[in-house]
């Protein structure tokens, strides 16, 4: 290829601004080149909750987001992923002390699929029915959460504080509890997805029944 039409090539990809979802306000995330619109769907941008806050105290938390729409010279997304930086949960560990992780999976009251993970910072040791019954509790506060809530409601009270200080209300009275966090959030299917997965599922269920008889 001549240097002439590798400039072209270049003159020809076009810039699209990339925005946050409306639960963010819609705020730019930066700047993605395509030299065709559909090069840029799927595309994955990361940044943090200072950088869409400007507080840079927030900047520990991660936000994933994905292009899933795209107009004349904007790109539009959707959340996919919150999580704390790996410093940030490392501070949070202190010798003598239990650290306490739980995995949650739930369905959001608009069929979102979600994978909650809370984990709990005891201040001294606890033993194992301590750790489990605080597990238990967690599990329970983040399926309640979800059960209440639309995607957008379950990530906003995630995101901001919300769920894990409701969690360490909680489970405090349980053991002595220095901090709560949910370190990681993650979107696993969309409403169409776990739709499909269901009517697969009954398809299947239907067919054992006709084997059996």
């Amino acid at each position: 290829m001549s240097e002439r039409s590798v400039s072209r090539a270049k003159q020809e990809k076009r810039w699209y601004t990339v925005l946050a979802p409306e639960q963010f306000d819609r705020q730019e995330l930066g700047e993605t080149p395509a030299d065709e619109p559909e090069k840029v769907y799927d595309r994955t941008i990361e940044t943090t909750l200072g950088e869409l806050t400007n507080n840079a105290s927030e900047n520990n938390t991660k936000l994933t987001f994905k292009i899933t729409d795209v107009g004349s010279d904007s790109a539009y997304t959707e959340f996919v992923e919150h999580s704390l930086t790996r410093d940030y949960l490392r501070s949070l560990v202190r010798r003598g002390a239990s650290k306490v992780e739980a995995y949650v999976t739930v369905l959001t009251t608009d069929d979102y699929r979600v994978q909650i993970q809370p984990v709990a910072f005891t201040t001294k040791k606890a033993d194992a029915s301590q750790e489990k019954a605080i597990r238990e509790k967690m599990v329970e506060m983040v399926e309640e959460a979800a059960a209440e809530r639309t995607f957008e409601e379950l990530i906003d009270s995630v995101v901001e504080g919300r769920l894990s200080s409701g969690i360490y209300g909680e489970a405090k009275t349980i053991y002595p509890l220095r901090r709560v966090e949910i370190q990681k959030s993650t979107l696993e299917a969309h409403p169409e997805e776990v739709a499909e997965e269901e009517a697969t599922s009954v398809d299947v269920d239907d067919e054992d029944v006709a084997t059996g008889d």
